[in-house]
C-alpha cells in the first residue's frame, strides 16, 4: 500500500510546476498583448481609410454629382461627424459594461458594408445617407479599443502601446487611403474605389470576433462578481458624465482636442482639392505625395512621441501635455506657410513637418486620459473626446472651410480655397493654450481621481 504524499511535498511539487509554467505564461501573455494591439491597429487603419480617401475623391464626386463646395463640406463634415460623435457616446458607455470584442466586430462589419455601398449612390441625398451609415459603424472602433489596450498595459506602458496602435493604423491608413485610393480613383473612378475599400471591414470583423478575448469574462466570473467592491462596478451614465465634467484636466483636454479637430480636420479634408485647383495635380500623384508626407509623417511622429515619453517623461503627464501645447502653437505658423508657399513641393514639405509635430502628441494625450479616469470609464472618456472632436471639429471644420471658400470667391476668384485654408491656421494657437492648461492640473487630478486599477494590468 503506497503512502500518501505529505502536504509539504505536494506544496513543493506545486511550487515547481508553477515556477516551470510561469515563463511560458508570461511569454503567452506578451504575445497575445502584441497581437491584440496589432489587430486593433488594423481595424483602426481600415476604419479611417475611407475618410482619407474621401478627401482625394471629393473633386471627382463634385463633378460627377454636380455638387457645390458647401454640399461637399456637408458631405465631408457634419453629415458624417454628427452621427459618428452622437453614436460614440452610447457605444462607449456600452463598452464599459458589455463585451468589447463583440462590439468592435459588429460595428466593423457595418462600416465595411456601408463604405462599399457608397459606390452605388447616384444622388447627393443617397450618398449623404450612406455616409451616415458609415459613421455609425466607424464610431464603434476607437473607444472600446482604447479600453482594451489600457486593460492590458500598465500606466508606464500605455503611452508606448498607444503609440504603436496609432503608428500601425496611420501608416496603413495612409498607404491604402491615400496611395491605393488615389491610383484606384485615377484608373477606375471613385465608385470602384469605394467598393474595394469597404471589403476588408467584413474580414477584420470575423477575425476580431474569433481571435480576441474579452478580459472581463475571465476576471469577472460569476463567483467573483459576488465579492466585487462598489468601485469595480460600472458607473451609471449620469455618474460617468458627472465625473468627467467635474475633472478639470479632462475638460481642458476635451476643448483642446475639439479645437485641434476643427482646424486640422477642416484643413486636411480640403488639401487634395487645394492641390488639384492650385497646381493641377491628379489623384494618383496626390495620393503618393500624401503617403510620403502625411502618412509617413504621422507614423514617425506617433511612434517617436510614444518613445520619447517612455524615455524622458514616463509617468509625468504634466510635462507631456505642456510639450503638446508648445507643439500646436508652432503648427499654427508652419501650417500657414503651407498655403503661402510658391511651389507644391515646398507645401508638401511643410505638411510633413506639421504632421510629424502634431503626431508627437497622440500617444501622450490618450495615455494621459486612460490614466486620469477610473478603469470602468475608459471607453466612455474616449467616446466623449471623439464626440466633441467630431461634432465640433470634424463636423464643422470642413463646412467652415467650404463656407469661407465660397465667401472669398467673389473677391479672389480661384484663390478662394487658398485664402480659406490660411484663415484657419491661427486657430492652432488656441488649442495649444488648452493643452497647456491641462498640463497645470493633470498631476493633481490623477492623484485625486484615478483608480488604483489604472496602475495594473489584466491578471
Amino acid at each position: 500500500m503506497t503512502s500518501r504524499p505529505s502536504t509539504s511535498a505536494c506544496g513543493a511539487r506545486q511550487s515547481i510546476v508553477s515556477t516551470t509554467h510561469a515563463p511560458t505564461d508570461a511569454r503567452s501573455k506578451a504575445l497575445y498583448r502584441n497581437y491584440l494591439v496589432a489587430l486593433l491597429s488594423l481595424v483602426f487603419a481600415f476604419n479611417g481609410v475611407d475618410r482619407s480617401a474621401l478627401g482625394l475623391l471629393l473633386q471627382d464626386i463634385k463633378l460627377s454629382l454636380h455638387l457645390t463646395d458647401i454640399q461637399l463640406g456637408l458631405l465631408n463634415g457634419i453629415a458624417f461627424s454628427l452621427f459618428y460623435s452622437v453614436m460614440g457616446v452610447p457605444i462607449g458607455l456600452l463598452a464599459d459594461r458589455r463585451n468589447r470584442v463583440i462590439l468592435i466586430s459588429i460595428t466593423t462589419a457595418l462600416w465595411g458594408l456601408m463604405v462599399s455601398l457608397c459606390a452605388a449612390t447616384t444622388t447627393f441625398l443617397q450618398l449623404l445617407l450612406v455616409r451616415v451609415g458609415v459613421a455609425i459603424g466607424e464610431s464603434g472602433c476607437v473607444p472600446p479599443s482604447h479600453s482594451l489596450i489600457a486593460d492590458h498595459f500598465s500606466r508606464g506602458e500605455r503611452a508606448k502601446a498607444t503609440a504603436v496602435y496609432y503608428t500601425i493604423a496611420l501608416l496603413l491608413s495612409s498607404l491604402v487611403g491615400h496611395l491605393l485610393a488615389g491610383w484606384l480613383n485615377q484608373l477606375y473612378g471613385w465608385r470602384i474605389t469605394f467598393a474595394i475599400l469597404g471589403a476588408p471591414g467584413i474580414l477584420l470583423a470575423v477575425v476580431t470576433f474569433f481571435s480576441l478575448k474579452e478580459p472581463r469574462a475571465s476576471r469577472y466570473s460569476s463567483q467573483a462578481k459576488e465579492i466585487l467592491s462598489d468601485s469595480d462596478q460600472p458607473p451609471t451614465t449620469a455618474e460617468a458624465l458627472r465625473f468627467l465634467w467635474t475633472n478639470r484636466t479632462f475638460r481642458s483636454l476635451l476643448l483642446a482636442f475639439s479645437l485641434v479637430y476643427f482646424f486640422a480636420y477642416g484643413i486636411a479634408q480640403w488639401q487634395p482639392a487645394f492641390f488639384i485647383r492650385s497646381y493641377g495635380l491628379q489623384t494618383g500623384a496626390l495620393g503618393t505625395w500624401f503617403t510620403l508626407t502625411s502618412g509617413l509623417g504621422a507614423t514617425l511622429g506617433t511612434y517617436f512621441g510614444g518613445d520619447l515619453v517612455s524615455r524622458f517623461a514616463r509617468n509625468d503627464e504634466g510635462t507631456q501635455l505642456a510639450a503638446a501645447g508648445i507643439v500646436y502653437a508652432a503648427i499654427g505658423i508652419i501650417s500657414a506657410g503651407t498655403y503661402l508657399a510658391s511651389s507644391y513641393q515646398t507645401s508638401f514639405a511643410l505638411i510633413a513637418i506639421g504632421t510629424i509635430s502634431g503626431a508627437l502628441t497622440f500617444a501622450p494625450l490618450f495615455a494621459a486620459i486612460q490614466t486620469l479616469v477610473p478603469s470602468r470609464m475608459r471607453a466612455v472618456s474616449v467616446a466623449l473626446l471623439y464626440f466633441a472632436g467630431n461634432l465640433v471639429g470634424a463636423g464643422l471644420g470642413p463646412l467652415a472651410v467650404g463656407i469661407l471658400s465660397q465667401a472669398f470667391q467673389p473677391y479672389v476668384g480661384s484663390a478662394s480655397l487658398r485664402c480659406a485654408l490660411i484663415a484657419m491656421c491661427p486657430g492652432y494657437l488656441l488649442s495649444g493654450w488648452y493643452f497647456w492648461r491641462a498640463s497645470r492640473t493633470v498631476a493633481q487630478d490623477i492623484a485625486a481621481y484615478a483608480s488604483p486599477a489604472n496602475h495594473s494590468t489584466v491578471s
